[in-house]
């Protein structure tokens, strides 16, 4: 049996080259609304694109959410300021329940305690230092420097019922005539117990002191007349004692008018009269 051998179908390089070229097959987007965005993304010619991290980009609200933002924005002031109104009412609140609450216990001591302001007075007042004269001689010494000694004598009174008095160190008592300060001295410390009554006596000394010539001469005329005027001003630290309870440090300042027939260790007191402040702060 004869074999034939049919030749294979085979495309010549001449035949390729005579056969038209297929076109290239041409990509496009499955999407035409996706070829639209694409087109929508890309700048326009002579610009340029900033790229700018993410977390720094600051979002504006869109147009149909403005109104709404705004509502938020205005809420949450509104919230915040309806904050601080709440915590500013209850501070005066507190603040006001407190000074009532002062002022009830303040008016419940008053009544049951009672408090009186102590008497002071000045019973006695010896001078020694002053030689005063009107003779011409002795004007010149007169107006020398001159060292006065006080020896005062006070009474403090103490009618409240249920209080007592510390009287405290860092006292003071000056005396001084025509605003020209004579001597000074300290106002002792002690302890004076419920209606008690205690005198006592205090040295004041002046040094240095050196009157005018009108001072001697107004001075000198005063004596003469028996009427020297002098003005006292104490002024003592004191703690008040209710029961139990010491309160803290009040300030009592006492001014006398004292009136003396003359400046000697014989001297006598005229007039007196005495006025009480309390400074409690």
């Amino acid at each position: 049996m004869d074999d034939r051998v049919h030749p294979a179908e085979s495309t010549t390089a001449e035949e390729k080259m005579a056969a038209p070229a297929e076109p290239a097959a041409i990509s496009r987007p499955e999407n035409p609304l996706a070829q639209k965005n694409i087109e929508k993304l890309k700048p326009p010619p002579g610009t340029y694109v900033i790229q700018i991290p993410k977390d720094q980009i600051y979002r504006v609200p869109p147009p149909e959410n403005a109104r709404r933002f705004q509502t938020y924005t205005l809420r949450t002031h509104r919230r915040r300021h309806g904050c601080c109104c709440c915590c500013f009412a209850w501070t005066a609140a507190l603040l006001l329940f407190f000074l009532v609450a002062l002022a009830a216990a303040a008016v419940i001591l008053y009544f049951v305690f009672q408090p009186k302001i102590p008497n002071y007075s000045v019973d006695g007042l010896s001078v020694k230092g002053f030689n005063l004269s009107s003779t011409a001689a002795n004007l010149a010494a007169d107006l020398a420097a001159l060292s006065p000694e006080f020896d005062a004598t006070v009474r403090a009174d103490n009618a409240n019922k249920k209080i007592g008095i510390y009287y405290r160190s860092g006292s003071s008592i000056a005396v001084s005539y025509d605003g020209v300060n004579l001597c000074h001295g300290v106002w002792p410390t002690f302890y004076q117990g419920e209606r008690n009554a205690t005198v006592f006596q205090t040295a004041l000394t002046g040094s240095g002191i050196r009157l005018a010539a009108a001072t001697h001469a107004a001075l000198v005329t005063a004596q003469s007349h028996g009427k020297v005027p002098l003005e006292i001003n104490i002024q003592v630290p004191v703690r008040l004692k209710f029961s139990a309870v010491t309160t803290w440090t009040i300030t009592v300042k006492v001014r006398c008018d004292v009136t003396v027939d003359k400046l000697t260790a014989d001297s006598r007191i005229i007039s007196k009269s005495c006025s009480v402040k309390v400074d409690p702060f």
